[in-house]
């Protein structure tokens, strides 16, 4: 089982935590990986884009010139994709780009994704994250401590203190154990975690 040190608010280590392999120590799926985070993108997409074919561009219906004698290419129509105001040829339309993965497909992906993270020393424990007050600066403070720029951090409770005072940071992102995707894991530098939050995601996953 792979040991990760244990930090307080002020960044000082105080102590040691040892990782379930079963969630921690996986073999890493990349495939799995990259299916995951294409499915989130994906079913996050609207779908909504959409233009005119020529069948549906207003007007058109009449035959600008007569077929022969003219000098011009022969046309049939105003509304032809090669003319200005004319339909488009292979013109999107709404559609639905998600698609399913298997629930052991997406918890082999997240897994991956946290052993990634322990492997590359991108994973840190808080043994706890509180805050007395709503307060940017205090939280900053705090990650000041961590040494961390970018980072998903992982609570074990939705704490409004916490939250809201990491919310007008660009680079952080706060999460509950159970909203944690793969894409965040990979999208931030690290990942911060509460002693509670490692408990609960080994419950859930072991």
């Amino acid at each position: 089982m792979a040991n990760v040190a244990v930090f307080n608010m002020e960044g000082k280590e105080v102590g040691s935590l040892e990782l379930n392999d079963a969630v921690f120590g996986v073999k890493i799926n990349e495939h799995l990986v990259h299916m995951a985070v294409v499915q989130q993108l994906a079913n996050n997409r609207q779908g909504t884009q959409k233009a005119k074919t020529r069948s549906e561009v207003r007007g058109g219906g009449r035959k600008p010139w007569r077929q022969k004698g003219t000098g011009h290419a022969r046309q049939g129509s105003i509304r032809a994709p090669q003319w200005t105001g004319g339909g488009v040829v292979f013109a999107p339309t709404p559609r639905d780009y998600s698609f399913k993965m298997n629930k052991k497909e997406k918890r082999a992906a997240l897994k991956s994704a946290l052993t990634s993270r322990v492997n590359d020393n991108k994973f840190i424990v808080v043994d706890e994250l509180k805050l007395d007050e709503i307060k940017t600066k205090k939280f900053q403070e705090v990650l000041n401590n961590l040494k961390v720029n970018k980072a998903l951090v992982v609570l074990e409770s939705n704490d409004q203190n916490v939250v809201m005072s990491a919310k007008n940071i660009p680079a952080i992102k706060t999460a509950q154990t159970n909203t944690i995707n793969v894409y965040d894991i990979l999208k931030y530098d690290t990942v911060v975690v509460t002693k509670a939050a490692v408990a609960m995601i080994e419950e859930v996953y072991a």
